[in-house]
């Protein structure tokens, strides 16, 4: 396989994963902004733009952080790259470089997913509602999915899609734990308490847990439950645990494909044996210990993505080597 179809296919997949995480993130504070003032106390708007990374490019170009200009930002703007807009349309330019290589039930999913959003505008989405609209954007990722897992073999295209969704999976749950953490800091007055529940509530809510949870704690939230089972449960889909039990998986795959031991590897078996070993009172003994677990976690994560891009992805402009290259070869390349 060429490194540019390996490229192409790996930041499609991103890309849709996104677009749900980002629906994702605003349902919860659409909800969450309907609630009366004492269940929230937190402004959940804030942590939708801090936890996609935009905060400041909001900042910039809209200015005070409101509902409507924040759900317009994060929806169907596209002068916000991580909007859910500029996801599915660069997560279809991808599936259409390589459409010779995917399957046409996945082509067909993303192109009539981008061409939906395409169409939508601020007025359509509130004439439809904001929950229908969080549904259908939810419903296209899982159909891309679904027409990935049905339809393509199991070669090296579907090894690297699959990477691409477990990255950007692992990035996202780690960021809303670490930004609503911190939104929701547990103190003696709260624990326990409406504004306490309803918030880890939303936070389980956000990465469709909360029915989890209670099957495997009960109906009491506790935030260091919380942290188990988003973190170091591998039964819950998507932990970071479960992401990079799926990551090694797949590169392992392709390592086997390329007879090669690629950096990529050892630095998510690294952080996956911690993932593996560790314990939640190992990172939530004091209140600074989770923020710092995660952050590490998140940084970690950027720095496996940009490996994996070292060792197989994007060659330089107007190069088609193949991927089985020398390894001197391969650490001139940069992701693009």
């Amino acid at each position: 396989m060429l490194s540019r179809t390996a490229d192409d296919l790996f930041w499609m997949s991103r890309y849709v994963e996104r677009a749900e995480n980002v629906a994702r993130l605003l349902e919860v504070a659409d909800r969450m902004a309907l609630m009366p003032q004492d269940a929230g106390g937190t402004d959940e708007w804030t942590a939708v733009l801090i936890a996609g990374g935009v905060a400041p490019l909001y900042t910039e170009l809209v200015g005070k952080v409101e509902a409507d200009p924040t759900l317009r930002f994060m929806a169907l703007s596209p002068e916000n790259p991580s909007s859910i807009y500029n996801c599915f349309s660069v997560a279809r330019e991808n599936a259409r470089a390589q459409r010779h290589t995917i399957t046409r039930e996945l082509w067909e999913a993303i192109n009539d997913t981008w061409h939906g959003i395409r169409d939508m505008t601020p007025e359509k989405v509130e004439g439809m509602g904001h929950t229908a609209f969080f549904e259908w954007v939810k419903s296209r990722s899982h159909l891309v999915r679904g027409a990935l897992a049905g339809t393509m073999i199991r070669d090296d295209a579907y090894s690297f899609t699959r990477l691409g969704t477990f990255i950007e999976r692992a990035d996202s749950t780690a960021r809303i734990l670490d930004v609503k953490y911190h939104l929701i800091l547990p103190t003696e007055e709260v624990v326990g308490g409406a504004p306490d529940y309803y918030q880890w509530a939303a936070l389980l809510q956000s990465v469709s847990a909360q029915g989890s949870y209670r099957r495997m704690f009960g109906d009491q939230i506790r935030y260091t439950n919380v942290a188990e089972l988003l973190v170091l449960r591998p039964e819950m889909p998507r932990s970071v645990r479960s992401c990079y039990d799926n990551i090694m998986e797949n590169l392992q795959t392709l390592t086997e494909s390329y007879e090669s031991q690629p950096r990529c590897l050892r630095l998510a078996g690294k952080l996956r044996a911690r993932l593996v070993y560790g314990e939640v009172g190992e990172f939530t003994g004091q209140e600074s210990g989770l923020h710092e677990f995660l952050t590490e976690v998140v940084g970690t994560n950027l720095q496996i993505a940009a490996q994996i891009g070292k060792d197989f992805l994007l060659t330089p402009e107007g190069d088609d080597t193949p991927l089985a290259m020398p390894e001197n070869a391969r650490q001139e390349q940069t992701m693009g």
